[in-house]
């Protein structure tokens, strides 16, 4: 009976899961070991080293260079490459960060190349600003009876920002990302129609949920506003207008930076277009204005003015007072 390798039902199209496919039977039973591993773990295999891989596995150095010779592969390095590249969007920054730190440099070093990253992302990003697209996503924001803000990790963050910024200037604006999570947010867009704006943020590592609400989305009519990377981002098929930002960092996944100035940028085009846009501001900053410290100032709450630290108490003199 032919044997198969164990897990076959985790193998994708990539070129490692093909040749363990195809030559399983004819390997030995230490490299089968090794592919049995593979094969249940292959997100964590791209991710280790001959070294790692092999205390894994059980299985010696030497076993794991001689099983990627069996698959075909120049040596572990070409084999874990192959790995990768199934996962190559997801395991990208993980690679970065490889590289990066295995590079000496000092703190200070390192925060000024993060500050260099995030002024040519913000540069870059600024280009591939267009102005129609520009002029079409702030109509689609002051036109919409509502707008819905969706995005899932720290997409959920920029979307809570992004719903704070534009909420003197639109009829009702909320982020949907954050209490409750991905079913709390179908629960909103079941009421969607078409008068209805959803402004979907999404960078890599795409995440799942905030495509398929997109799609339900689309479903239900109303009109779609993409904030996202690029134009191979799962987002751009769906939205009526996509606007990017350039978000590449070598220590971490993404530019939260870049995407932050991108979306305050686009508030600020909001707030220059809307109508009564000072009034509007100055009416929700005295709406406010009770839960501002003032400081030497008549609390608007309260009435009183703010009270400080007390003052100390008058030292005490030995001895009697004199008359």
């Amino acid at each position: 009976m032919t044997q198969q390798p164990k897990n076959i039902s985790l193998q994708g199209a990539g070129a490692v899961a093909q040749a363990l496919g195809k030559l399983y039977p004819q390997l030995s039973k230490s490299h089968r070991k090794t592919a049995d591993y593979v094969l249940g773990n292959p997100f964590r295999a791209a991710t280790m080293t001959i070294d790692e891989l092999s205390e894994a596995a059980g299985i010696s150095v030497a076993t794991a260079n001689r099983f990627s010779h069996a698959l075909g592969f120049d040596g572990y390095a070409s084999f874990r490459a192959a790995l990768v590249a199934d996962f190559a969007t997801t395991l990208a920054p993980v690679e970065k960060l490889r590289d990066e730190v295995q590079r000496a440099a000092s703190s200070a070093e390192i925060m000024a190349a993060a500050f260099e990253s995030d002024i040519r992302n913000i540069e870059a990003t600024r280009r591939l600003l267009t102005p129609e697209h520009c002029e079409r996503a702030v109509d689609m924001i002051l036109s919409a009876d509502r707008v819905f803000i969706i995005g899932f990790g720290a997409s959920a963050y920029l979307s809570g920002l992004m719903a704070h910024a534009l909420e003197p200037y639109v009829r009702s604006v909320s982020s949907v990302a954050m209490a409750g999570g991905p079913s709390q947010a179908g629960r909103q867009f079941f009421k969607l129609d078409q008068r209805d704006l959803v402004i979907a943020m999404l960078f890599p590592r795409y995440a799942a949920d905030t495509v398929w609400l997109t799609q339900r989305a689309v479903e239900k009519g109303a009109q779609i506003l993409a904030i996202t990377d690029s134009h191979g981002s799962p987002l751009v098929p769906l939205a009526d207008v996509a606007i990017y930002a350039q978000i590449e960092r070598k220590l971490s996944p993404t530019s939260d930076a870049a995407a932050l100035i991108l979306i305050q940028a686009l508030c600020d085009a909001v707030a220059h277009r809307a109508r009564r846009s000072v009034q509007a501001a100055s009416q929700m900053t005295e709406f406010v204005l009770p839960w501002l410290y003032l400081s030497q100032q008549q609390s608007p709450r309260t009435g009183t003015t703010p009270v400080g630290k007390p003052a100390k108490a008058a030292p005490k003199t030995k001895g009697k007072t004199k008359s």
